[in-house]
């Protein structure tokens, strides 16, 4: 069941490449647009029409005029127009991606955030839809989406675990449209296939970019080691796609750098709207104090919060008896202690996503491309020098 959406709640205001290309559209309907008119349609304010007239002013798609723009003299004619042809309604009419995320509260915003200034940056329009991880089948949502008036590419970021990932790429294949994959990998069922020259959008020719989480744990284990930490945990949440790049980066850093298995454990939480989710944490923290585990990586931030929590509960401190690192770094800074974290790249996800996608509108052929971007750790509070008596 779908909850009503609340009559209370704020309008979402549109992002600055969907107001420039309702303004294209604006203006290739009408010739002429007025800032109070596109302020009302948009629930903007006449400042921020303003400035979205003058950054496309500068890059002229319009020409501004007291009051609203119109379209300029000098931008070329649609194809078929006879020379000599004037149309006061001819503009530049900007590509439209269609993105589907699974979130618009959480980590996501900032991806959006970078997709939105590059859009910006190349003229280009974007249709945003929000999804979820609960969704069995997204296909739905996609379809809508792919049929949205304008939409050329899709940069989405959907469902890929075992037994899905097959439909999706079936589908994405008999759409035609070019698609960006965002933090998920493409995997054995979206690679098993080379694109040919007739099929520039088989699935070998999908692109990815997403964070290199498996150098996020390393990075997270080897800040561990280097503290001195010898005994470390791994916890994860199971709904998030992301836990599966993490576990293989953990995994292969802790046999690189010769921590014992013996020394080593793993847990798993389910969603944190379960009724499971508590005694989950609580097994997780018994497990490592049972193991002597002085060093946890948890992802994502809000599964770290918990830990911490619970943690303090039983009279053990913050990093003195236990060192915390979050996965995320999207609200790590805010908690008491402020949590260590691996911060990926949101912005650079986003802005590489939009890249892509344009690139691939411009070159069909082009051969797939898997964009990695490295994240950060950011120290805090939360970690610090193992005692030598637990180590």
């Amino acid at each position: 069941m779908t909850d009503s959406p609340n009559p209370l709640a704020p309008a979402r205001i549109p992002l600055a490449a969907e107001r420039h290309a309702h303004l294209l559209a604006a203006l290739a309907r009408d010739g002429a647009v007025r800032v109070a008119d596109i302020s009302a349609t948009l629930g903007v304010t006449p400042v921020t029409v303003r400035r979205d007239i003058s950054e496309l002013d500068r890059l002229g798609l319009l020409r501004r005029v007291h009051g609203g723009a119109v379209t300029r003299s000098d931008t070329p004619r649609p194809a078929g127009t006879p020379s000599g042809t004037t149309s006061p309604t001819t503009v530049i009419t900007a590509a439209s991606l269609g993105v589907m995320v699974p979130s618009l509260d959480y980590y996501w915003p900032g991806i959006v955030a970078g997709m939105e200034a590059e859009a910006s940056e190349r003229a280009v329009g974007i249709t945003l839809r929000g999804s979820s991880y609960s969704v069995h089948d997204e296909r739905p949502a996609l379809e809508n989406l792919a049929h949205t008036d304008g939409v050329q590419a899709l940069v989405i970021a959907p469902r890929t675990d075992r037994g899905r990932a097959g439909e999706i790429v079936d589908w994405l294949a008999a759409s035609g449209l070019p698609t960006v994959l965002v933090e998920r990998d493409a995997g054995i069922d979206m690679t098993a296939a080379t694109p040919s020259e007739t099929d520039p959008q088989s699935p070998g020719g999908i692109d990815v970019v997403r964070s290199d989480h498996t150098l996020g744990a390393a990075l997270a284990v080897r800040h561990l080691l280097a503290l001195g930490h010898q005994r470390l945990g791994l916890v994860v949440t199971t709904h998030s796609p992301t836990s599966a790049f993490i576990a293989r980066g953990w995994r292969a850093a802790c046999a690189e750098l010769g921590v014992k298995k013996t020394r080593l454990f793993e847990a798993a939480t389910p969603a944190r709207d379960t009724a499971d989710f508590s005694a989950a944490i609580d097994a997780a923290l018994e497990t490592a104090l049972t193991k002597g585990t002085t060093g946890l990586l948890v992802h994502s931030d809000p599964e770290a919060f918990a830990i911490v929590q619970h943690a303090q509960e039983r009279g053990l401190s913050i990093p003195g008896d236990l060192s915390v690192i979050a996965y995320d770094d999207e609200v790590a800074g805010k908690f008491s202690p402020a949590l260590t974290a691996v911060q990926p790249p949101r912005e650079a996800i986003g802005r590489g996503a939009v890249t892509l996608a344009v690139n691939r509108l411009a070159n069909p052929r082009r051969p797939a491309h898997r964009l990695l971007i490295a994240p950060q750790l950011v120290q805090r509070q939360s970690t610090a020098p193992a005692r030598a008596s637990r180590r």
